[in-house]
């Protein structure tokens, strides 16, 4: 048995982040922490290279295989179906180079994305003469049926494809993916997910959702290491896929010149027309050790279970902010009234003016910090961010740092 087979997770429990400081950490939509299972995963992968070398290959082989596998069960996903990638931005640069586009295909896309989910398209727009067709994420929040019938309008004018994340990043609004996958695929046009902010801590399921690509990194919900991420792309889409990004491994039997002696040295194998054609060149093979673990210990929780942890610390911390008066003192909380558009992410805006520096978002997330409170500020919203192992007492005790800031003359003070 490995280090890591010992490591058992709990709902409400840090047992397993001997290491982390904060006192209550919340910034799980920034980076994750790596746990003590991640850790004991990534140098036991290094005490292997360090003791045999390149014999230690075939074992992260067969370690890429499993994970490839358990991200895939994560989404509603068959292994085969899903490649790993260095990153989400390398899983949308990835579709938006190989997509066989037609000149003045149409592209929609959200303003309040974050950037990862546009600067890719907006450069094939460029390189391919593509229009594209600019939304609002926040309007889903403020007025989803609106929202919904704007897309609809601009999808029944021909859309080659929409690209939206599955949860905004500054506000934490769940987008109904449901409702647009159906009518993407009642217009024929393709649904690209940017899920960084929801694999992990959100259930989902690509195929019930109409989803024709997903992307995820894993420092974030997954709560792996930085340089890790999934890439899913559905079977007959991927298919269609030209194989500009290609290099050696993503030819089919692209291993076998290695290992099964002289006459196996070709060119002219087929390219893989499933998302492994973006798995190109040598891994990040310590970084996948540690995603195999953390995501191991979130299937062993089950993402439901999770993800109905996340929402009763969020409903914890909302009876306690209500019960201090704060709403009547200028706070702006953006959590949707639809319980299906909530997400990990719990935002707020603090009263004044969000771009003084003195008493806006970053102002408090400074204040609270000093309270052993880490959280975020993108974009003027103080995001709060628990994940598993956030107890629900620690809800009650951010709202206690927050007046503390509050007694002390503000977050300027």
């Amino acid at each position: 048995m490995t280090t890591t087979d010992q490591a058992t997770p709990q709902l409400g429990s840090r047992a397993l982040f001997a290491h982390l400081e904060p006192a209550i950490y919340l910034n799980h939509a920034a980076i994750s922490p790596p746990s003590d299972a991640v850790r004991a995963a990534i140098a036991e992968g290094l005490d292997g290279y360090s003791r045999v070398g390149v014999a230690q290959f075939p074992v992260e082989v067969e370690r890429r295989a499993r994970l490839r596998g358990l991200l895939g069960a994560l989404i509603g996903a068959p292994a085969e179906d899903v490649a790993l990638v260095p990153n989400t931005s390398a899983g949308v640069v990835d579709i938006a180079l190989c997509l066989p586009w037609q000149r003045g295909d149409r592209v929609v896309l959200f303003r309040g994305e974050f950037p990862t989910n546009i600067t890719p398209w907006q450069r094939a727009a460029v390189r391919h003469g593509l229009e594209l067709v600019w939304q609002d994420a926040e309007r889903f929040r403020t007025d989803r049926d609106g929202a919904l019938q704007a897309l609809d309008d601009e999808l029944r004018a021909g859309v080659r494809l929409v690209a939206c994340s599955a949860v905004q990043f500054q506000t934490g609004l769940r987008m109904p993916l449901e409702a647009i996958g159906a009518l993407c695929q009642a217009s024929g046009a393709e649904l690209f997910v940017d899920a960084i902010q929801a694999v992990g801590c959100v259930p989902l399921d690509v195929e019930a959702l109409g989803i024709t690509y997903l992307t995820a990194g894993g420092h974030k919900w997954l709560m792996g290491p930085e340089g890790t991420g999934m890439l899913y792309a559905q079977p007959d889409a991927a298919a269609r896929l030209r194989p500009d990004v290609a290099a050696w491994l993503s030819h089919e039997s692209s291993l076998v010149f290695l290992f099964e002696g002289a006459g196996k040295l070709r060119y002219d194998r087929p390219i893989v027309q499933r998302a492994g054609m973006v798995e190109a060149g040598a891994f990040n093979a310590l970084g996948l050790a540690g995603l195999e673990a953390s995501a191991g210990l979130i299937a062993e929780l089950g993402v439901r279970r999770v993800f109905d942890h996340i929402q009763a610390w969020h409903d914890a911390f909302m009876a306690a902010f209500e019960r201090a008066g704060l709403p009547g003192r200028g706070w702006q909380v953006a959590r949707t009234a639809h319980a299906d558009g909530r997400s990990g992410i719990l935002s707020l805006r603090p009263p004044g003016d969000p771009t003084d520096p003195s008493v806006g978002a970053p102002a408090w997330a400074q204040a609270l910090s000093a309270h052993g409170v880490s959280c975020a500020c993108p974009d003027g919203w103080l995001r709060l961010a628990p994940h598993w192992p956030n107890a629900l007492t620690e809800a009650a005790a951010v709202v206690d740092a927050m007046l503390a800031v509050e007694r002390a003359g503000g977050p300027g003070a």
